[in-house]
């Protein structure tokens, strides 16, 4: 009997860091909520953007590949507007706020970060890259995104975003 007790109370504290590192993280860099009111002066209006086949057929041309869903909300004050998108880095979805006016990105921001690597996504020396990005009439960003050694897969797919989400701006303003 003492054996199994000192056994047991051996293994639990293995078994709950076990448990710990297993579980879901989610780092929160800036609520959603924040980024809208942080990128217009005022209450921007909130929109709805309905995925039609055509549509459908476009996003997956710049994008690369299906974007779920039926619909993609966004926010526009004139010009201006921004969209908040996910992708999967290698198995989680990276919630990610983009700001446009004209056809130049003004700010690309990761808001929530589920992935267990490639994290450096996050900071400015990163972000920076996507100011002033345009969308070229060939579907193509006009400069290099530099990438981050160990976090390949989350530049890509902010990469991907950054694409999608100037050609939704376009699609939206134009």
């Amino acid at each position: 009997m003492h054996f199994r007790l000192s056994t047991f109370s051996l293994l639990l504290p293995l078994f709950l860091v076990v448990k710990v590192g297993l579980q879901a993280k989610e780092d929160i860099y800036l609520e959603p909520d924040s980024f809208i009111q942080q990128s217009f002066e005022g209450t921007p209006e909130q929109k709805v953007l309905w995925l039609t086949k055509e549509t459908k057929a476009r996003i997956k041309a710049v994008f690369g590949s299906d974007y779920p869903g039926l619909r993609i909300r966004y926010w526009q004050q004139g010009p201006r507007t921004a969209w908040i998108l996910e992708e999967i880095g290698k198995v989680k979805p990276i919630t990610t706020g983009f700001l446009i006016e004209g056809d130049a990105m003004l700010q690309m921001r990761v808001l929530i970060y589920r992935e267990s690597h490639g994290w450096e996504v996050r900071y400015p020396f990163f972000t920076d890259q996507f100011t002033g990005l345009q969308l070229s009439p060939e579907q193509k960003l006009n400069k290099k995104i530099d990438g981050i050694s160990g976090a390949t897969l989350s530049v890509n797919a902010l990469t991907r975003l950054s694409k999608l989400a100037l050609f939704l701006h376009q699609e939206v303003t134009q």
